[in-house]
């Protein structure tokens, strides 16, 4: 087996070829980020039928040349930039750092280490991450316009105007204003101009919910089955997680998304603390499942977060106990929903 280890930059992209058997260096070809060269080095790599691609963070500036390779039938994994870091730290050479060197070090790690994941075809996940994303922006954009309109409506009214507004009560009272100098006149040309965006930006952000409720129901996701995951969640969870068949156990998904407890064990002494690792945009969207669980008298989560604060426990720590139990169940909901979509026959 061959392994071509990739050190992948945003204009060029560096391959090794190693032999997994002996460990040797087989020849090495620097490329551009482009087409025409991609094509160049596959034809280099047919010189080795029997090869596996080892891409350095192949969901970074890796990401095109990997699905590249994958759309063209070739296997590829992706390689943690700590994982070849290790390598670099323990082979001979006087910590010696160069573009062949990492991507040596990125072949080494996937057939010595074992520390790699194999990279599949983007799917659905991909889809609503994209979605998701340009969702977060255009909400945080809003937020911005939000508070512009605030500040402009507080320097033309007493006192402004109410937080909770509607963009027609904004155009309204901006219409009814008779500006009595040349900087009010321009605050109330501005500030229709803000409510103009606003009314854009809020049919986006409809838009684009519709777009993700679509392809949720395209997934078959059961999900928002879950009581307190909402369209938006469902959307982030999946977004977030790629493929659930990833993680072996749900303590290893728990990890992930941070809801596992850290043990800090010491002679007789036991302690748990809070986890700060792990994706911290999915324990968000956890926690906002655990919150609505634990209000709702008729959800599942309800009474195990009552029973947790009689044990004694803090509203803290019931409050970690309960997400811990949503993410087992998130993950072998959607673990479900992946065996079922693999077992549907492919049409043809």
């Amino acid at each position: 087996m061959i392994v071509i280890g990739i050190d992948p930059h945003k204009s060029t992209h560096t391959a090794t070829a190693v032999d997994s058997a002996t460990n040797r260096d087989l020849g090495s070809l620097r490329i551009r980020a482009s087409f025409d060269d991609y094509a160049q080095l596959m034809t280099w790599s047919k010189q080795w039928p029997d090869r596996i691609w080892a891409v350095e963070n192949a969901s970074g500036l890796g990401h095109h040349l990997t699905q590249w390779l994958i759309g063209r039938g070739e296997a590829a994994v992706d390689i943690p930039s700590t994982a070849t870091a290790r390598v670099r730290e323990l082979s001979r050479g006087g910590r010696r750092k160069n573009d062949r060197i990492d991507a040596a070090a990125a072949a080494c790690v996937a057939f010595s280490q074992g520390d790699f994941r194999p990279v599949a075809p983007e799917g659905h996940t991909d889809v609503l991450r994209i979605l998701d994303e340009r969702r977060i922006d255009l909400v945080k954009q809003n937020g911005r316009l939000v508070n512009q309109l605030h500040a402009l409506l507080r320097e033309l009214l007493p006192g402004g105007i109410e937080r909770d507004f509607g963009t027609e009560d904004a155009a309204t009272q901006l219409r009814k204003l008779r500006p009595e100098s040349a900087a009010d006149s321009m605050r109330v040309k501005i500030g229709l101009e803000v409510v103009g965006d606003l009314r854009r930006l809020r049919f986006q952000i409809d838009d684009i919910t519709d777009r993700v409720k679509a392809e949720l129901d395209a997934c078959g996701t059961t999900l928002p089955t879950i009581q307190g995951v909402g369209t938006v969640t469902a959307c982030r969870i999946l977004a977030r997680t790629g493929n659930p068949m990833r993680f072996p156990n749900e303590a290893a998904y728990a990890n992930y998304t941070g809801t596992a407890p850290v043990e800090v064990a010491s002679a007789d002494k036991q302690r748990h603390r809070l986890s700060r690792s792990g994706d911290r945009a999915l324990n968000s969207a956890i926690h906002i499942v655990a919150v609505t669980q634990a209000r709702t008298p008729s959800s599942p989560g309800y009474e195990y977060h009552r029973r947790k604060l009689d044990e004694g426990k803090t509203s803290r720590e019931a409050m970690r106990c309960l997400k811990r139990q949503i993410a087992k169940r998130l993950w072998r909901t959607m673990r479900a929903d992946t065996e079922d979509r693999l077992r549907q026959p492919v049409a043809a």
